[in-house]
């Protein structure tokens, strides 16, 4: 592939793609790929929720195959190290001076798979690469690749040997993304599919082609970057997040950073989409995924069985949409 931007009309064509190479192999998650993808565009990092079994391993697996780029994944563990993740300083017997191994996180991909299985210490480490791209270690900054991005997964119904993420490691996801369960339908072609040979623990049997690599992917974000948004656009985004600051049931709203995922979430999605402009839809339709996880309920309506999710659609049906 060469390396010449890529041009306004190929963009969503790029996109669809992607998303249709997940598609092929993640059946019954298309508004999980899709906010995937989103993720990919916009440069952001995403966090996917779900029971075991609901193929969140297996969506980031299949994303990689359909990038040109380097893939690596980490297993978190309660005694997973900081430099099992950055690297570590080695010494050398023959030069007599220390040289630095490389940790996972140097790639362009990386799976932090069950990330809060992994101590404070660890996810801390993490934090510094997802927010300034770049690690530091014993004093020495090192940059990480243009197009580092992460994509974690944890289990949330399972609490023995966790560690919950701290609210500003979980403000550095673009997303957070609910993985549920597939309808019936298609969890029946799942089934088909492994009579046909399909194994997710085999990656060669993924029905997975490569479509664009790290030049293309880098000269799209910046295209993304470009994506118009009409003043009012802009101020509806504000008023979302700000209204998330009066909502009665949050004892803690969305800070400033969050009306910032939600404008770039919203340009991926236009781009995803076709556009060259950003629309309410765009924005309303990642309100939810972008939000989620910066917003916590007060004790008294977590009690009271409210979710996160429900007090946002109720924001977006307060907050008035542009025409």
């Amino acid at each position: 592939m060469n390396d010449s931007p890529v041009e306004r009309d190929e963009q969503a064509t790029l996109g669809e793609r992607i998303r249709d190479q997940l598609e092929g192999v993640v059946l019954g998650q298309e508004a999980v790929v899709e906010q995937m993808v989103i993720t990919l565009l916009a440069g952001g990092h995403a966090l996917l929720e779900g029971p075991p079994g609901t193929a969140k391993t297996l969506a980031i697996r299949s994303l990689a195959l359909a990038l040109d780029v380097e893939f690596r994944r980490v297993q978190f563990t309660p005694d997973l190290m900081p430099t099992d993740l950055t690297g570590v300083n080695i010494y050398d017997e023959r030069t007599r001076d220390f040289s630095f191994r490389e940790g996972p996180v140097f790639t362009d991909l990386l799976l932090a798979d069950e990330i809060n299985r992994a101590p404070a210490k660890t996810q801390a480490a993490l934090l510094e690469a997802m927010q300034e791209a770049q690690v530091t270690t014993d004093g020495d900054t090192r940059p990480l690749p243009s197009i580092f991005t992460v994509f974690a997964s944890q289990n949330p119904i399972e609490y023995e040997g966790t560690f919950p993420l701290p609210e500003a490691q979980l403000d550095r996801f673009l997303l957070k993304i609910d993985v549920g369960y597939p309808l019936p339908a298609a969890e029946r072609e799942i089934l088909d599919r492994y009579a046909q040979g399909f194994r997710a623990d085999r990656v060669a049997t993924y029905p997975v082609a490569q479509v664009t690599d790290r030049v293309q992917l880098g000269a799209l974000r910046e295209e993304v970057r470009k994506t118009h948004a009409e003043p009012a656009i802009l101020d509806y985004v504000t008023a979302i997040v700000r209204a998330t600051r009066e909502e009665p049931t949050f004892v803690l709203g969305a800070s400033p950073r969050a009306s910032v995922a939600l404008y770039l979430a919203a340009q991926g999605r236009a781009v995803l989409h076709g556009r060259d402009f950003v629309t309410p839809d765009d924005v309303k339709q990642l309100a939810t995924p972008v939000l989620r996880h910066r917003v916590l309920l007060t004790p008294d309506a977590a009690v009271e069985g409210r979710t996160a999710d429900e007090r946002i659609a109720s924001i977006l049906d307060r907050v008035e949409s542009p025409s």
